[in-house]
């Protein structure tokens, strides 16, 4: 999957004053950008609550990073009458050869914290079953 497949675009309100000061260290040469400073702030953050992250994820069982189902998975646990909890942090997607039906058949929640990415029918059947 390429680099900015595994990325989300958001849009953040920032205060003229905090915007200036970016700006200013973004000149004074200590980031490329803007998106550079933010990045970095994000990261710090991140790193400063990294056991907290941890523990929470642990705690509500999420998959930390990527999870990707096909048909074929889906079908597999259809067989056996089995069906799955989709819980990330990060990325999940199912895959374009997912049909409503299976998808329906075979997933009984979804809880993803960070991105969602399945064809727009099979979103459209889940959306009672995303949390």
């Amino acid at each position: 999957m390429a680099e900015m497949d595994k990325s989300e675009k958001i849009t953040v309100n920032i205060g003229l004053v905090d915007l200036g000061q970016i700006d200013l260290l973004v000149d004074e040469g200590f980031y490329a950008n803007r998106t550079d400073f933010i990045r970095s702030a994000i990261r710090r953050q991140l790193d400063s609550r990294a056991a907290a992250v941890d523990d929470s994820a642990a705690r509500r069982t999420l998959t930390l990073g990527t999870l990707h189902l096909g048909r074929r998975d889906l079908e597999q646990l259809r067989e056996t009458g089995s069906t799955t909890e989709i819980r990330v942090l990060g990325l999940a997607t199912l895959a374009d050869d997912v049909t409503p039906e299976l998808a329906l058949a075979t997933i009984s929640t979804v809880e993803v914290l960070g991105a969602f990415r399945a064809p727009p029918a099979v979103k459209a059947a889940l959306r009672p079953r995303i949390v």
